[in-house]
């Protein structure tokens, strides 16, 4: 990867990390997300009605932090040389990253193109059937999956660079990740989820810290 490409693709990392917390944070204020989401269809109702545009527009500048998500975890996995050195990990973990951005978009986008008509018609049947499907099962579960696996396969990539420490809270991040996508199985059984859903939201600030670090190495290569 030629020195500019790679500080641009390092300064997309860090921009990516700080803007998707800005919607997450702001969804935590005004929707009580992330709990709100395991609550009981009414109260959600009660919630989104209440958000108004606001809420809607915060959930679409979600959705475009997964999908910004598809390029910049692509442009990374390929970068740095590792079409030479590594090909077949790196090309896996490009597609891989793209998929995970993709899902995540899919699964956040109910939130605007779907469940706004079922709060108008009081659908709570069918906010259930969506939000079991697209959010725990697209977003949640397969979505989450794919981005632990994005993540492990790119601190694979950064071991074999020597940049251990990025890659170890590449392998950290990536557990919790994936521990916290198994909420929605689990509940499929029947089963209380307990901590779990803390995993995801531990692993998604770690997610954080680890674009950076990864971004910070790639602005600090000398030009």
């Amino acid at each position: 990867m030629p020195r500019t490409s790679s500080h641009l693709t390092g300064a997309a990392l860090v921009a990516l990390a700080l803007y998707f917390n800005l919607p997450f944070a702001r969804l935590a204020i005004i929707f009580d997300y992330p709990d709100i989401l395991r609550r009981p269809p009414d109260q959600i109702f009660a919630a989104f009605a209440a958000g108004g545009s606001e809420l809607v527009l915060t959930w679409y500048a979600f959705v475009l932090a997964a999908l910004l998500f598809v390029p910049v975890s692509m442009a990374y996995a390929l970068g740095s040389g590792r079409l030479k050195t590594g090909a077949e990990l790196a090309i896996t973990a490009a597609i891989i990253g793209a998929l995970a951005g993709l899902l995540q978009a899919v699964g956040l986008l109910r939130w605007v193109l779907v469940v706004p008509g079922l709060v108008a018609t009081k659908d709570t049947a069918g906010f259930a059937l969506i939000h079991a499907y697209a959010g725990l099962g697209l977003g949640e579960h397969l979505g989450q999956l794919l981005t632990a696996l994005y993540v492990t396969l790119v601190a694979m990539l950064q071991s074999r660079e020597a940049a251990r420490k990025t890659a170890l809270l590449g392998a950290s991040t990536a557990a919790l990740i994936a521990v916290g996508a198994m909420e929605g199985p689990i509940l499929a059984l029947g089963i209380s989820a307990g901590p779990i859903p803390l995993a995801a939201i531990a692993g998604y600030l770690s997610l954080t810290l680890w674009l950076i670090l990864s971004g910070v190495t790639l602005i600090r290569v000398p030009r």
